[in-house]
């Protein structure tokens, strides 16, 4: 009998519960008091950079620029705002040294854009302020959009002189410890102060001029009263350069000043060798010559022995005086 196909069947699969994901948080944040509106938004995506720029009718350079990596600091001036880039110092863990945090700025006269490459506490902590103290959002809110910018980058350059101080401090306790007897082991450490105060240094130097710039191209977004403002934040920049060239010389100061004491420690010990070998050059020759196998005055004889022993240790006495006596040890 033939056999018949067996009919498949499926099996129900039991039905899960479906997950309903939250939707995500949105990233970006905004405060608004007195017809001023602060947009601050870390490392914005493609996306939320073209939406800003819809809203805002910003430049497409001005687009590039902010989703580049690398841009120096400048300031670019339109007729409806102005976009600025500016560098501040950032320690990253990862790899012990300082790097440049960058700050995108858009300054309109309702609103103020502030787009940070990495997160810059100063400006997230002002911020969180902002919108918990409601007195405080409308103080610097109610004077304009270059006055609560004047606010971000005084924050900013307030935190660049902790760094400053913890350079200097690194500089007391290498030269405390150069003069302890450690000059081989403050070598590292002089490396690494050396190349913090170079990353500080390239850094600033780019930004002193373009903060001139923005000295003056922000007047039309303050009060005639304030327009003094951003001349204290050039001030800062300006005292933080000052103090990274005195931390330049001191380092190299240092720097010189322990190669020096180590090369002194080396000549000590080369000094030391040297007279131990003048010092047996001389009884090395007496036993070369007297151990030839030739017969001389009194061979085998015990007051041979004797002899030439006491004008070698009287060579070695002669020689040793000597040595003291230039004061070579």
């Amino acid at each position: 009998m033939p056999s018949l196909p067996r009919i498949k069947r499926t099996r129900r699969r039991p039905r899960t519960a479906e997950v309903v994901l939250a939707p995500p948080a949105p990233r970006l944040v905004e405060l608004e008091e007195a017809g001023l509106t602060w947009v601050h938004l870390t490392g914005p995506t493609a996306e939320e950079a073209s939406a800003l720029q819809s809203r805002f009718g910003w430049h497409p350079l001005d687009l590039e620029d902010v989703l580049s990596k690398r841009q120096r600091p400048k300031i670019d001036e339109y007729p409806e705002y102005m976009f600025g880039i500016l560098h501040f110092p950032v320690y990253d863990k990862t790899v012990q040294r300082l790097n440049a945090g960058e700050l995108d700025v858009f300054l309109g006269p309702g609103y103020l854009v502030t787009l940070p490459a990495v997160e810059l506490l100063p400006v997230t902590r002002l911020f969180q302020r902002c919108s918990d103290d409601v007195e405080l959002r409308h103080s610097l809110f109610g004077k304009g959009s270059g006055y609560l910018l004047y606010h971000v980058l005084d924050d900013l350059f307030d935190y660049c002189f902790p760094i400053l101080d913890k350079i200097g401090h690194k500089l007391d306790t290498i030269e405390d410890e150069m003069f302890e007897g450690r000059s081989e082991e403050v070598v590292r450490d002089i490396s690494n102060v050396k190349q913090e105060i170079i990353s500080y240094r390239k850094i600033i130097k780019p930004e002193r001029a373009t903060l001139r710039v923005l000295e003056r191209q922000t007047r039309r977004f303050l009060p005639e009263e304030l327009d003094i403002y951003f001349d204290d934040i050039v001030d800062a920049a300006e005292r933080i350069w000052d103090l990274l060239d005195n931390f330049k010389e001191v380092v190299e100061g240092l720097e010189s000043t322990n190669e020096s004491v180590i090369s002194h420690r080396q000549n000590d010990i080369l000094r030391i060798l040297t007279v131990f070998s003048v010092v047996l050059l001389p009884l090395t020759l007496i036993t070369g010559i007297l151990g030839m196998n030739v017969d001389f005055p009194g061979f085998g004889t015990r007051e041979a022995w004797w002899g030439v022993a006491g004008a070698m240790a009287a060579a070695l006495v002669g020689l040793l005086g000597f040595f003291r006596y230039k004061k070579f040890f």
